[in-house]
């Protein structure tokens, strides 16, 4: 074994432009994460960077200059099997004000799926009121409308040189694996909701975030500390207190089998883990494309087109579900459409149609975008946590006359007490952990 020692030496080197959304004030370099169960390094986050280095690589060539000083510190060069492990500091102004372009393009980005997550929820109940005997079709349009619309675009960004040839060969197993996950997801929500109260069912889906937390640790190889911990844990008490705001809620689940709600928990669960799944595809395209980051509309057109696959060969069993024969499923869609588009006057009870549930598909659509783009820059529990918070402001949305909806509802002090509880779980998932500048792995 041969060992050289460097003391006070600089490095002078450059990152990639495709770094430079996760240049922090410290840049830690290190080899594969062991807690992965992938063989690829720990996904980046706005708290680490990790790539695999060693002591012969090349001077890395970008337009960002970082120094990274060296104290009392070795490389030692083992055997293949072993893996050297040095620390690494990033100073100067510049990976300050990365750090903070970084915060800033977070913040903005959440600040667009709240608007956009609530948005979706108001519009979605707005949407059911020409559609309310047809729920089902509005549900098959939207999962079979996703792919003419992502492949469209995927297709021009692809003839603009957006999305390369390297983008689009990217492995097929891990978006079946997404596709399937949320068709099973669909699946068990529509099995459950079925039989579920309806308030029950934004209560029941909140544990979406416990699933994704404890996924991420597992599959990821994550690390929260106890303040993100508790405020995840805060946020999902949060917003349940607020849903089950009402005079019912003690007794929602009463005469209710009990694997009604626990098929409700494992739809949450199949969601959660299509989420981390999507997370680990960003992570591991970074290093299948050397470094280029993955366009999202690959991970949508995809991800939905397997999806839309799996509801396709479950649709008979999809349509009993909703108490539809499937001999009789054709005759149901015709009518669907025929309220969809609303022309004439042969249907009644579709006012509103097609004005309100077309901008409920268009604001999915967007909202879906929002949610995977924000999870590529920064993590798929914070997207969660964006997502969640936009279930009270929903609510207190829905309780307001609305064009369609002139009847209001009155929100009990559980409402208020849920939203403040979620308030709280929020700040306290967003305290800076209190760490050394200098981190070893």
């Amino acid at each position: 074994m041969e060992s050289h020692s460097l003391c006070s030496q600089t490095i002078r080197a450059k990152f990639p432009n495709h770094f430079h959304a996760q240049s922090l004030p410290r840049a830690i370099i290190n080899g594969p994460n062991p807690k992965s169960l992938f063989p690829l390094p720990s996904s980046p986050s706005p708290q680490s960077l990790s790539f695999n280095i060693s002591p012969t690589m090349p001077l890395l060539t970008s337009s960002r200059r970082l120094e990274i000083h060296r104290r009392r510190a070795s490389f030692v060069r083992r055997s293949s099997n072993s893996s050297s492990k040095f620390r690494a500091r990033a100073l100067g102004s510049d990976s300050g004000r990365q750090s903070d372009v970084t915060r800033e393009l977070i913040v903005l980005n959440s600040a667009l799926t709240l608007v956009l997550g609530v948005a979706n929820r108001v519009l979605y109940k707005l949407a059911l009121v020409p559609m309310k005997e047809y729920p089902f079709f509005l549900a098959q349009v939207t999962t079979f409308g996703y792919l003419a619309i992502y492949f469209s675009i995927l297709y021009a960004r692809y003839r603009a040189g957006i999305v390369t040839k390297e983008m689009v060969a990217y492995p097929k197993s891990r978006f079946l694996l997404i596709g399937f996950l949320e068709a099973l997801g669909v699946i068990c929500g529509m099995y459950a909701g079925a039989m579920l109260p309806g308030p029950a069912i934004p209560i029941l889906s909140q544990t979406f975030l416990v699933w994704q937390l404890t996924l991420s640790v597992f599959i990821l190889g994550r690390t929260y500390s106890l303040n993100q911990i508790s405020g995840c844990l805060l946020v999902a008490a949060g917003v349940v207190l607020a849903v089950t705001s009402g005079s019912d809620s003690n007794q929602m689940l009463a005469g209710i089998a009990f694997v009604w709600p626990v098929l409700m928990v494992a739809s949450s669960a199949f969601q959660a883990a299509a989420s981390v799944v999507k997370e680990f595809v960003f992570v591991d395209a970074a290093s299948r494309l050397k470094g280029k980051v993955l366009d999202i509309f690959v991970v949508n057109s995809f991800g939905s087109g397997f999806q839309a696959l799996f509801v396709l060969l479950f649709l008979p069993f999809l349509s009993n579900l909703k108490g539809i024969p499937f001999s009789e499923l054709p005759s149901f869609l015709k009518s669907g459409a025929g309220c969809f588009f609303n022309i004439g006057n042969n249907f009644s009870g579709c006012d509103g149609a097609p004005l309100l549930p077309l901008l409920y598909i268009f604001t999915n659509i967007a909202f879906n975008i929002s949610v995977l783009n924000l999870m590529k820059i920064s993590t798929a529990v914070i997207s969660s946590l964006v997502v969640m918070s936009s279930v009270p402001l929903s609510m207190y949305l829905l309780s307001m006359p609305l064009p369609y909806l002139p009847e209001g509802s009155s929100l009990s002090p559980f409402f208020l007490l849920g939203s403040a509880v979620l308030l709280i779980g929020l700040i306290l998932y967003n305290i800076p952990r209190t760490q050394k500048w200098d981190t070893e792995l």
